[in-house]
């Protein structure tokens, strides 16, 4: 596989841009490929090789690249105007939609990220509860920014230290940890901090290891703690969001959260964060109330439009369903050849997310930093070779789309089995 006018453009790339990538888990080594074009199931770099993409860009793809219906919209919208800086009927709309698929949440804003809807959900919780602290889960990934950017804790009592430079540890200190699973260990956290915890924010399948599955017990014993100490529960479902189901997480395993986070799919492929819940605590928000949060691209009719088409074809089609179904025959033809090697491989996963592991089945972060990252980035390298682009990390989720066929599942099948031969 010829891949030199790739390596030729990331040796000008990191003249330019830090790490010659703008976002650190494109960093593929030696040199990532560069994408020419995208269409339903498959990725073409500039020097002509196909793949068969499970990436899907990190989720947002739940109809494949490029979907028609999608595209027409964002053509029709740019037709009428790219930006306004006033309200659109678009918003609203797409609000409607969401609002019809996840009762929880009652009011919403639009935001341009993922990072932007957790960093607003955390203050908006703070602002509403007036406590300073929160909970996340170990390895728990929530964006970059200053509150949630900490290294997994050793216990559940630990105190988080800042994951980068430039975040001071006055910022961190407000944000306590605790494993995935563990209930116990949660209770024990809220029992010595429960009149300063504002909120605790999780996501309720961890897509950001692999992905790593909840203990419904732990789902709600996290629900009803909370609620036991007036703390509210903020369910990032960036990645889940109308995946596992029309109402995502939430939906699929019936636990209802005061505020949710949203972005990926609902945005159709354009950039976009939504956060919302109960109407008493969104009121809260500017120019309604005192807490404030702002943004030049919120709402943005493009992605708004993007998003619309999207919710409509997803609900229209049955996609979940359908997607949910293919997910168990995938992961089981895959899960028979994993067995079949008489080694420790593990193959994970639900509706259409999975993630393969070289080790055990984790249930926390701890676990899942044992697994055999030496082993997983040959097996990445193999499965490229054979035209298969899965994520570049064992701690990353793999994603179905619906414009994968019965043909692409049998040569992926076909090439798992081989590598990891």
């Amino acid at each position: 596989m010829n891949t030199e006018k790739s390596k030729n453009m990331y040796e000008k790339a990191k003249t330019l841009i830090p790490g010659g990538v703008n976002s650190p888990v494109r960093a593929i080594k030696p040199y990532p490929f560069y994408t020419k074009s995208a269409k339903g199931s498959k990725i073409t770099d500039i020097d002509g090789n196909q793949y068969i993409d499970y990436c899907m860009a990190y989720g947002p793809n739940i109809l494949g690249h490029a979907h028609p219906m999608v595209r027409e919209a964002i053509i029709e919208q740019v037709e009428k105007g790219l930006i306004y800086g006033t309200p659109s009927v678009l918003e609203v709309k797409l609000a409607e939609k969401i609002n019809s698929f996840y009762p929880s949440i009652e009011k919403m804003r639009f935001v341009s990220t993922g990072s932007e809807a957790t960093m607003s959900s955390i203050r908006l919780a703070r602002g509403f509860t007036g406590k300073d602290k929160i909970v996340k889960i170990e390895g728990g990934f929530h964006g970059a920014h200053d509150a949630v950017l900490v290294k997994a804790g050793s216990g559940a009592t630990t105190h988080g230290e800042p994951n980068s430079p430039g975040i001071p540890s006055d910022v961190t200190k407000n944000t306590l940890q605790c494993p995935f699973n563990d209930a116990e260990a949660f209770i024990d956290l809220v029992d010595n901090n429960k009149d300063e915890i504002a909120a605790v924010i999780m996501e309720p399948v961890m897509g950001n290891m692999g992905p790593i599955l909840p203990r419904r017990e732990f789902l709600s014993a996290v629900r009803s703690v909370t609620q036991e100490n007036d703390i509210l529960l903020i369910f990032d479902e960036v990645i889940t969001g109308c995946r596992l189901a029309l109402g995502g997480a939430q939906d699929y395993y019936e636990i209802k959260p005061d505020l949710t986070t949203l972005g990926k799919i609902v945005g159709g492929g354009m950039p976009i964060g939504v956060f919302g819940g109960r109407s008493e605590i969104l009121d809260l928000i500017s120019p309604e109330g005192p807490v404030y949060q702002a943004g030049t691209f919120s709402g943005h009719p493009v992605t708004m439009a993007a998003g619309l088409a999207t919710l409509n074809y997803i609900e229209k089609h049955e996609v979940c369903r359908t997607l949910n179904d293919r997910g168990i025959s995938f992961r089981k033809a895959l899960s028979d050849i994993a067995a079949e090697k008489k080694n420790t491989y593990s193959v994970v996963g639900v509706s259409s997310m999975f993630g393969v592991f070289f080790g055990d089945t984790p249930m926390n972060y701890q676990d899942a930093l044992k697994c055999d990252t030496v082993s997983f980035n040959k097996y990445f390298k193999d499965m490229l070779k054979s035209g298969i682009f899965v994520p570049p990390s064992q701690f990353e989720t793999n994603f179905l789309s619906l414009a994968h066929s019965t043909e692409d599942f049998d040569k992926t099948i076909e090439a798992f089995d081989s590598c990891l031969e």
